[in-house]
């Protein structure tokens, strides 16, 4: 089986995580520059089978797209324009951040370990994936 891969799309830094061969677990991958991500992805989708990419819906709590999106979009375009073999589709992110600090916290990560901006952006691109996977069950 093909793996998926999971986006938490940032201004700055992308964290990316990505299912085992039998889509079963989530797993953080990376951490990235972001004006890095489409080349990463294209080089990674040579060397791993990848069904299909989750990229994180960022909403504001009242349901609104949050200011991030613009970001997003044009990206999403580029990827469905240059790579229509692999789709990418929007997944709910809201409290993706939350949740990443609370797990480090539970983790027992000193707080200077969870001030490590890159390690939440990977933490939240694996709980967006693990969600996903659990939602699609």
């Amino acid at each position: 089986m093909s793996r998926i891969l999971a986006i938490d799309y940032g201004q700055k830094r992308t964290g990316l995580a990505v299912t085992d061969s039998l889509q079963l677990i989530a797993n953080g991958l990376d951490t990235i520059p972001t004006h890095t991500l489409y080349e990463f992805l294209c080089a990674y989708i040579e060397k791993e089978p990848v069904e299909r990419i989750i990229i994180g819906l960022p909403r504001q709590t009242n349901g609104l797209p949050s200011e991030n999106m613009k970001r997003i979009e044009p990206f999403v375009a580029r990827w469905k324009k240059n790579q229509p073999n692999v789709p990418i589709e929007y997944y709910d992110e809201r409290f993706t951040s939350v949740l990443a600090h609370r797990a480090m916290i539970d983790g027992g990560l000193k707080k200077k370990a969870r001030q490590d901006k890159a390690l939440v952006d990977k933490i939240s691109a694996t709980i967006i994936l693990q969600d996903y996977l659990e939602h699609r069950r």
